[in-house]
């Protein structure tokens, strides 16, 4: 599994692994941990998606370019 699958899995994971923020308490202000924990959690998938498409970006750019490449006489 790469990189990229990782940092996806922990953001899909911290989102739907329930037990872990259906709960009311610490309140932040007047909303419950539920609420603020999942609007926390908005600009973190934000980020690991933009990391996860920098790197499928350095990965294409690193491979041969098939279109280009040269070919071979027969």
């Amino acid at each position: 599994m790469g990189r990229r699958h990782g940092l996806l899995l922990i953001a899909i994971g911290g989102t739907l692994w329930v037990p872990l923020y259906a709960r009311s308490t610490p309140k932040l202000g007047d909303f419950p941990f539920f609420y603020w924990y999942q609007l926390i959690w908005v600009p973190v998938v934000a980020v690991l998606s933009w990391i996860c498409a920098l790197l499928l970006r350095t990965r294409k750019t690193s491979q041969p370019n098939s279109h280009n490449a040269p070919r071979e006489p027969r």
